[in-house]
Order: structure tokens, then sequence, then C-alpha cells
């Protein structure tokens, strides 16, 4: 089985926008010899990653583009680039490689278009990168619609935006409060020779200074922690919870806030809705792992008269769908897949869950709305538009030390923005991934 000819097919739905990468991606992995993976991995996410330039490359070095019924063959040349310009593999084996991969995918004319291109890069390569500085996509490895938009809702933070989205993200734990705390599991990785820090801003959050293998942690068996980004544990703070309470956790797919939620506060009456039902699957196997309970309804949110039984929530979580702009460093995918048409899509079907949702809260309840996006039409645009149409909301400003102040919500971007009191080892470990965040009480 050749990783590389995998990685191919892996990643040629995605370069034809018609896959995401994990849809592809994850059944291949589990198919692969377990020292083959982390090969895998660093191949489909590096390309992807870097993908705009790798294109702009591969255009320069081809004398005509690939068919579409041959992008397992332009995924090959991305991959042999990609290995040549960012990866330690020797350049004879990348190229050797990368060409004999070719020959399983029953194309026998690839191999020499790949040698031919491969080679000419090798020749061409001081030429070719100095002219990636003047190609906005190629530099940024963003597309050019994303890239203006973050700009110009950014000016003082795009350079940092953009940087942090191409790099990779780390390994963020949210340890479970029923079962132990932050200072003892830092302990337990300590002893077991890993190395870690406490996050900046959410009590529960560690971040390992290398990935592993999660199954192989202390306490994964045991449900001592989850895998959750230190931005997304924040939720669970911000809604305030009471014993006690009927919560409402809309769009919950894959389940960390669900299950946060029941850590935080496990005497509650949660209600966890997805549209999807194997979404909703995950999100039944990490709540029997945590050894939590909820009421699962597979549902679309904002249809009530499917899922809802007239008794209203107290307190309501609305991770609303979203362009993910603000978890690209995790999904780099993002990039090849949205496109600018997207934002006022969503941005309606952002209102329209706000309204349906609205009308199940109690009076005197909060909903918190959350997004991990970085675009304000996605965000505060959102917020002041549904506020002004309800003069029951009353916006509740978030005071804290994370994130930065907007007209409504607060927003974090991806990298760290850490006020420089908070500087700690975690920092350096570029933290936490693009969220917004905001609160609405409902007038009693």
């Amino acid at each position: 089985m050749n990783t590389r000819t995998q990685a191919a097919r892996a990643l040629a739905p995605v370069i034809q926008q018609r896959a995401s990468l994990s849809s592809t991606f994850d059944p291949i992995l589990a198919s692969l010899p377990v020292e083959e993976r982390g090969f895998f991995k660093e191949l489909c996410f590096g390309v992807t990653r870097h993908y705009f330039s790798l294109r702009y490359l591969s255009q320069k070095l081809l004398s005509k583009p690939f068919k579409e019924k041959d992008s397992d063959v332009q995924a090959l040349v991305l991959l042999g680039l990609y290995q040549l310009k960012h990866m330690r593999v020797p350049d004879h084996a990348a190229i050797s490689e990368t060409v004999n991969a070719a020959k399983k995918l029953k194309k026998p004319w690839a191999g020499k278009v790949i040698n031919g291109v491969l080679r000419n890069y090798q020749r061409q390569q001081d030429k070719l990168d100095r002219q990636l500085t003047g190609h906005t996509e190629g530099q940024t490895e963003h597309p050019q619609w994303l890239f203006s938009q973050i700009k110009d809702a950014w000016p003082d933070h795009w350079r940092e935006i953009i940087q942090a989205a191409n790099n990779a993200a780390p390994l963020t734990l949210r340890i479970n409060r029923q079962r132990t705390t932050t200072a003892e599991y830092l302990t337990k990785l300590t002893g077991a020779g890993i190395s870690a820090s406490a996050g900046l801003y959410s009590d529960s959050s560690v971040i390992l200074a290398q990935s592993q293998d999660i199954t192989a942690l202390p306490g994964f068996a045991d449900g001592e922690f989850s895998v959750q980004d230190e931005a997304a544990q924040l939720s669970a703070n911000l809604l305030d919870l009471k014993s006690g309470q009927r919560v409402l956790d809309a769009c919950c797919a894959p389940g960390g806030k669900t299950c946060h939620i029941l850590e935080h506060q496990p005497d509650l009456q949660l209600t966890a809705l997805e549209l999807e039902a194997s979404r909703m699957q995950r999100v039944e196997e990490n709540l029997q792992r945590l050894k939590l309970q909820a009421t699962l309804k597979v549902a679309d949110a904002g249809d009530l008269e499917s899922w809802w039984d007239g008794q209203v929530f107290d307190r309501i979580l609305l991770d609303a769908p979203c362009s993910a702009t603000g978890v690209i460093r995790r999904h780099p995918d993002i990039k090849l897949l949205r496109r600018a048409e997207d934002i006022p899509a969503l941005s309606e079907l952002q209102q329209t869950l706000l309204h349906s949702l609205w009308q199940t809260l109690a009076p005197g309840g909060l909903l918190l709305y959350a997004t991990c996006s970085i675009l304000p039409q996605e965000n505060e645009e959102t917020l002041a538009r549904f506020v002004e149409q309800h003069p029951d909301a009353l916006h509740l400003p978030i005071d804290s030390e994370w994130g930065i102040a907007r007209s409504f919500g607060r927003q974090l971007l991806p990298g760290t923005q850490t006020p420089p009191k908070l500087a700690t080892q975690a920092q350096q470990l570029n933290t936490h991934d693009g969220f917004y965040y905001a609160r609405i009480m409902k007038r009693a």
C-alpha cells in the first residue's frame, strides 16, 4: 500500500471541492498501518494548509491544467511539491516515491508528467519561490476573497490571524472536573513523561507540547479528559449554570460543549439537538465515555414543531452553523471549500435559528450565541440585527481578559492576543482558535 497514493486519493475530491478532508481522510487513515498514519496525516494536512502556494507553483510548471478526472494526478503533483518545499524527505526520495505512487493510479502517462514537474521545480526553486511574494493567494495561503474580508475586518490583526491559520494547532484537552483537577492531571502527565501546561482562560484546559495518541494518554478510558480547544471551553462558564435548570444545547455535535456543560453542572435537565443522525452518534459516544446523561433529539433546531414540547428553557447555547473561519488551522480544507457567497447565506440561517429558539427561552433566561467564525457578518452584525428586532432582548456584555470586546459580544482571534501579565508557556503554543461569544437575556 503506497501512502502517497492514498494521500492523493484523499485529496482529489477536496481539490475538486466535492468533499471535506475529514470525509475522505478518516476512512483511509483507519486502513493504514499504524506506522504510516503520521506520514499520511502530514501529507494531507500539509497540502491543504499550503494549497494556494503549491497550486501556484504547479501552474507555473505545467503546460496545461489537469482534467477533472485526473485530479488524483494533480494531487500527486502537489504532494511532490509539498515534500520538496516543506518536508525533510530527501529530494531524490520525494521525487522517485511520488512517481512510483502514480503507478497505482493506473495512468501510465502520469509518472512522466510528475517527474518532469518535480525536477523542474528542483532546478527553478529559488526563482519560483521568489515569485510567490507578489502573489496574494500564494503568499498568504488564503483565497483572495477570504484574505480581503479578514484584512478589512481586522486591519490591526490580520497578519497574526493569517499566520496562526497557517500553523498547525496544538493538542488541547478539557479536564473533566467531575473526575480530577487540572493540577492533578498535569502531575499525572509529568509522571508519564509528557510535557504540558495549563491554558490561559479556561480552568479546565491543558495544552500538550506535542501531539499524542489521545487513547494512550493517562485517564482516557476513565473519562478524565476530552479533546477540545480552549476557546470552545469558555461556553460553560458564560452560561451561568445553576442546579436544576432546563438547558438546551442546539446544534450540539460532536458534543464537546454538551459534555462540558454537564461536567460543569451535572444537576441539569439538558436537551441536545442535532440535525444529522450520524453526527448525533458521536455525541452519544462522548456522553457514554464520560458517563454523562442528556436527552438527545435528532431534529432541525429551527423547526420547533418537530421537537419542542412547549416547556421553556432557562439557558440556551446556540453554537450556530458558520463559516468556521476561526478553526482553519485545525481544518485547512476550509480555505478550499468555503465561498464568499456562503457568508450571507449562513448569516440568514443564524437569524432564523435565533428567531426560532428565542421563543423557547424563559423570561429572565439567557441565550449564549457562539460561532467559530472571525467574520463580523456572522457575529456582531448578526447579534445587532437580532437585538434590534426583539425589544425583549437585552445584550449582556462579557467582561473578560480574553478576546476583543465588540459592540455586541466578544471575539477571540486565532492565535494569542494575550495580555503580557498572562503570558505563560501556553502562550507560546499558539493557544486558541478563533471564536465569538455573545450573551442575550430575555427581559422578564
